[in-house]
């Protein structure tokens, strides 16, 4: 367990989007290695309008809290789809699959939860193209 505080900047965090073939989404950082973390995750979505993630996921033991910091869009949560917004918070048992979308401006999404080893599941074809 780190035993000091960190301090970084959200933009030194390398934007791993190209290298995994999603740039067209928009950028992904996860700053939780570098920062120190063990147990927090943290991902920071800048989406570009009308794109989605590309694959739904879900997780054995995480949850996971998704925060619109701005711009708009939408969320599917196993079968229902929501409209989210601004300051809009978004609460995902593990269990649950999730995938999101951003509206015609874009969205910024800050990702939060537990962080456990190898216990992701992606999901490509959860939300098909409409």
């Amino acid at each position: 367990m780190t035993t000091t505080h960190t301090i970084s900047n959200l933009d030194d965090a390398d934007d791993l989007a190209p290298g995994f073939g999603m740039a067209d989404m928009g950028e992904a950082r996860f700053p939780r290695e570098a920062l120190g973390a063990e147990r927090v995750g943290l991902g920071h979505y800048l989406m570009r309008p009308g794109r989605r993630v590309g694959f739904g996921h879900r997780h054995d033991v995480s949850e996971e809290i998704y925060l619109v910091l701005a711009g708009s869009g939408r969320f599917k949560l196993d079968d229902e789809i929501v409209d989210v917004g601004p300051r809009d918070m978004v609460y995902c048992p593990p269990a649950t699959v999730r995938e999101w979308e951003a509206g015609p401006d874009g969205m910024e999404v800050l990702a939060f939860g537990g962080h456990a080893e190898n216990e992701s599941h992606m999901d490509p074809g959860f939300w098909p193209a409409d």
